[in-house]
């Protein structure tokens, strides 16, 4: 997957830096970080051939998904299958989020009792990683999106980055943007992630939304660029900020439920 920051990315980050040598009651007061919401992902790189038998897989989690989100457990669940592949990537993922760890990890288990994660699709992948990650600056409308668009921002924040960086990132700009966007209709949900059980860089962290439609896709890229386009002093704030060589976009085919 290509290194080179995108329009839209060198915006969002751009600003993030400018915010950053702002004082901080300069800052946007109104936003604030929320209770901590975990997300539990599991990737899989699938042959070709049995990309057919995950819509079984699917409907065998679909259950225990339902049951958790009625009971309480989850606020959210989905599949994604990746658009843009690369050669030593993964094709298809589960994801599922909670108010708490025990939420995310109940369910974890009731897929392993059931039988769906040692399903014969699933033990013929050739590669698969989980990923349990925290995020405080997120939200969503209640909605059912089958075939939606998720776009996955990854960034990784320089060692001599300021430790509120994240913060800084959310509330100045990340937050404020996407609520717009949520209120609009062109999102149906957003978070900005973290590891909670570290297994990459520490300073990495991901910008995720997800749309109904291509079309709301274009539209996220259209209010990003104005962002970008209002902002002058992209270059030295952006390297002061991230490490551009590791920044990478993901781009996914989404079936999603949110509570």
């Amino acid at each position: 997957m290509t290194s080179k920051l995108s329009v839209a990315s060198l915006g969002l980050l751009s600003a993030c830096a400018l915010a950053a040598a702002t004082p901080a009651g300069a800052q946007n007061a109104e936003v604030k970080e929320k209770p901590p919401m975990y997300t539990y992902i599991g990737s899989f790189a699938i042959p070709r051939a049995k990309w057919g038998e995950l819509e079984k897989q699917s409907a065998a989690e679909q259950k225990i998904f339902d049951k958790a989100l009625t009971g309480g457990r989850l606020v959210g669940y989905g599949s994604d299958t990746e658009l843009v592949h690369t050669d030593d990537g993964t094709t298809h993922d589960s994801f599922w989020s909670s108010m708490s760890m025990a939420g995310v990890l109940e369910v974890l288990d009731d897929l392993e009792k059931s039988g769906p994660t040692t399903s014969s699709v699933l033990t013929s992948a050739t590669k698969h990683d989980d990923n349990l990650l925290v995020s405080r600056y997120y939200n969503w409308k209640p909605a059912a999106v089958k075939g939606g668009y998720s776009h996955v921002a990854a960034y990784t924040l320089k060692e001599t980055a300021p430790d509120n960086a994240l913060d800084v990132l959310s509330k100045s700009f990340g937050v404020p943007l996407f609520e717009k966007l949520l209120a609009e209709g062109t999102i149906v949900e957003y978070e900005i992630d973290e590891e909670q059980i570290h297994t990459v860089n520490p300073g990495r962290f991901w910008v995720v939304y997800l749309c109904k439609t291509a079309a709301d896709l274009d539209k996220v890229n259209a209010a990003l660029g104005g962002a970008f386009g209002a902002s002058p002093f992209i270059g030295p704030a952006l390297d002061s900020m991230v490490q551009n060589g590791e920044h990478r976009d993901y781009l996914e085919r989404t079936d999603a439920v949110y509570k």
